[in-house]
């Protein structure tokens, strides 16, 4: 360090000496006989002089490009920064109704990756601020536009149960799609489910409009389930991609399990593993048998009226009936089986099976099972030789767990 300072002083010492030299050459008379000026430039030079950077200015990498058009919406927009750090980045949109949406991100070993896919029809606006090698600031705005899409080419997705909710044990998550599903493995890849305590479970496949997710077993009592349907510009195949992102949180309740059984003509039910009470019924006569198997509670309905036409019935059928008022109603398949009461029948309940497939019981155990009862609980129904079939209800816990696993997409 001291022969540094002294090298510096002898250097600076011989300038300063020059300086001194020319210093008496400048106050040489000129030929016109004024004093020379003591600061000429040499011929051609300029007096002052622009600073060279000392850095290439940043470079700016995006997904999408700059002003592009058309971009489909299941594009990932990213953004990096080379010959600098990228520090903060904002991907925003003004919607169709006038409302400006920012999208999250999040930004990771320098890059930053937006937190969803995009809305058709709409300019993006991406605006990225930098730092380069010397601590400048750089700050570039960068825009696109999505391509438009028709109702047709999106797929609208439907959650149950609803946000909010409580349900039985045997609730399955249910995802309806107004349009088919031709990649349905990823959809599939978009579709979470996820509850505390956690639970393994598969989603299946009933059709490509409908998807079922359950646990391997009975959901256990108090759960909380988080569904998220992660589904917006995600596409579909053939052309389509989905319209809008689904979550619903909801809560399993106690469990109630009703055990009929159709030979002994009774119900038994229990409410969190114990007996509570056992209920005298009827179910359906030959020629519309009750189907046994296990099924699930999908809603409950008060003073409704039942019709001969919703099973098929029409007037001089055997079996056709007149419109029939009933207090209390919970269905269990799509076809028209019900728990409900049936106050006609009271003196065969515990003996036989007279019923069009309903499982019949009085007014007073009807309100009563009523009022334990919710949506998702299990009705376990045996005695019979016409099987459960899937897509006829909540039918989901008739597979074996291997069976229901491989109905999954992926």
């Amino acid at each position: 360090m001291k022969s540094s300072i002294r090298t510096a002083a002898v250097s600076g010492m011989a300038v300063v000496a020059m300086l001194g030299v020319t210093a008496c050459n400048a106050t040489a008379t000129a030929e016109n006989g004024k004093p020379a000026s003591s600061s000429s430039a040499a011929p051609g030079s300029s007096e002052t002089s622009t600073p060279t950077p000392t850095t290439d200015p940043v470079v700016y990498t995006t997904t999408p490009s700059d002003d592009a058009d058309d971009v489909s919406v299941d594009t990932r927009v990213t953004a990096t920064a080379q010959k600098g750090t990228l520090k903060k980045a904002s991907l925003s949109y003004v919607s169709k109704k006038g409302n400006k949406i920012t999208v999250d991100g999040t930004l990771k070993d320098g890059t930053w990756t937006a937190g969803e896919l995009l809305e058709p029809g709409v300019e993006y606006t991406l605006a990225l601020e930098a730092e380069d090698p010397d601590g400048r600031a750089d700050e570039v705005t960068r825009t696109f536009r999505t391509a438009n899409l028709r109702l047709d080419d999106q797929v609208y997705t439907s959650v149950s149960p609803r946000d909010g909710g409580t349900v039985g044990i045997g609730m399955p998550v249910v995802m309806r799609f107004d349009l088919p599903v031709k990649d349905k493995a990823n959809f599939e890849k978009h579709m979470k489910v996820t509850s505390s305590p956690a639970q393994a479970g598969s989603w299946y496949w009933l059709s490509s409009k409908e998807a079922h997710w359950r646990p391997r077993s009975y959901w256990k009592p108090g759960t909380k389930v988080h569904v998220e349907a992660d589904l917006n510009g995600v596409s579909a195949g053939g052309g389509r991609w989905g319209e809008q992102s689904r979550t619903s949180d909801f809560t399993i309740g106690r469990s109630l399990i009703a055990k009929v059984n159709l030979q002994t003509h009774q119900m038994d039910v229990f409410i969190n593993g114990k007996f509570t009470k056992r209920i005298p019924v009827t179910g359906g006569r030959p020629g519309f048998i009750t189907r046994s198997g296990t099924k699930v509670i999908m809603d409950k309905v008060t003073n409704i009226t039942m019709r001969a036409e919703t099973i098929g019935l029409k007037k001089g059928d055997t079996g056709y009936y007149e419109d029939t008022p009933v207090k209390y109603a919970m269905r269990v398949t799509n076809s028209g089986e019900f728990l409900h009461t049936a106050p006609w029948s009271v003196k065969d309940q515990g003996h036989r099976n007279v019923s069009h497939g309903c499982t019949g019981m009085s007014d007073a155990n009807g309100q009563w099972l009523y009022g334990q009862t919710r949506i998702g609980d299990v009705v376990e129904t045996v005695g019979t030789a016409r099987p459960m079939t899937m897509g006829n209800g909540y039918a989901d816990w008739n597979l074996s767990w291997s069976t229901w696993t491989a109905g999954s997409a992926l």
